[in-house]
């Protein structure tokens, strides 16, 4: 029986990227599968781009946004459309190898039904398409050399980040339980992870299968910046996680995921949201005298963060120096 697969490819402003990611979906060699293309409202000359690349495929579903609704609500209107077993997040900038999809398909008809994500190993790229280096570190048979946690990762999806978005493979009817993406965050990997993670359980596939373009103003620098709405998503998440904990273990885990994130506000000079993970983290234990000191400091107001712009491009440089000398991608993230 053949397996249908969606793929959901999300663009914005994405126009020097989006031709080499729609045509890494083409180049399948498992087929068939659904591509549902959505232009979130661009700026640059993607929709341009993507409308000259489809034109001589009529299969393709093209949707086109009169403004930004943001990843999660985009992608849900993609899923609304969504014919297949299995659907993958694409961002109009990352790029699948070949084989991807079909790794990922026979792994899943492998698997039981409690496993509702498939996700393996990336390569990290430049603007250029030039290799910096891996998700995870490889030996000689690009095999991942450390564990990665496959199964039941609700644990470890509290205490960080360590599967590689871009290569997750998620079961539609698991992802339509659990109401698609939370149109109300800023971003969908956290908050996805926590609750299906509650319910279902990962697959860790070790292969190389997706590409991974980094580009300046990433997600992990947005973080820091003055008035960015992705703390406050975070926080929401934080509060799912309070309420869908089961264990004192898990309590802790959130407790320490927590404080990370007040880091955050400090260098954001976000006072109320400090605060608000302040709030949270007093249900779960006693913060500290340090923690304490930190909200305090960022009520404050200190102007730290244009020293710490700085700071981080001088961190993303050596990033990609270390990864570029076989640091995988994974450790540096868990590091900052």
């Amino acid at each position: 029986m053949i397996t249908h697969v969606t793929v959901i490819c999300t663009c914005y402003n994405h126009g020097p990227f989006v031709k080499e990611s729609l045509e890494s979906v083409w180049a399948q060699t498992h087929q068939p599968v659904q591509l549902i293309v959505i232009d979130n409202a661009s700026t640059d000359n993607s929709r341009t781009v993507i409308q000259k690349a489809i034109e001589s495929r009529p299969n393709v579903v093209f949707l086109r946004n009169t403004h930004n609704e943001g990843l999660c609500k985009a992608f849900n209107r993609g899923l609304e459309q969504a014919t297949g077993k299995y659907v993958i997040d694409l961002s109009a900038d990352d790029v699948m190898l070949p084989d991807r999809i079909e790794k990922q398909v026979q792994a899943f008809e492998s698997l039981p039904k409690e496993y509702a994500v498939v996700f393996s190993n990336a390569i990290y790229i430049n603007t250029n398409g030039n290799q910096i280096g891996y998700h995870y570190a490889i030996d000689s048979a690009l095999r991942a050399k450390g564990h990665v946690p496959s199964g039941d990762v609700y644990k470890e999806v509290l205490r960080r980040y360590f599967i590689c978005t871009p290569t997750i493979m998620m079961r539609k009817s698991a992802l339509m339980k659990l109401g698609g993406f939370d149109e109300n965050l800023s971003y969908e990997d956290f908050d996805f992870f926590v609750r299906s993670a509650h319910d279902y359980k990962y697959h860790y596939l070790d292969k190389i299968l997706v590409k991974k373009r980094v580009v300046a103003g990433g997600m992990a620098t947005n973080f820091y910046k003055i008035g960015n709405s992705l703390l406050r998503s975070s926080w929401e998440v934080c509060n799912k996680a309070y309420d869908l904990n089961r264990s004192q273990e898990e309590y802790d885990l959130l407790a320490k995921r927590i404080r990370s994130f007040i880091k955050k506000c400090f260098i954001a000079q976000d006072a109320a949201q400090a605060t608000a993970f302040h709030k949270l983290l007093n249900y779960i234990e006693e913060p500290g005298w340090k923690t304490d000191a930190l909200v305090w400091l960022c009520q404050l107001g200190l102007p730290i963060n244009s020293l710490y712009q700085y700071y981080d491009r001088w961190r993303n440089q050596r990033q990609r120096l270390l990864m570029q000398q076989g640091v995988p991608f994974v450790q540096l993230k868990s590091e900052a």
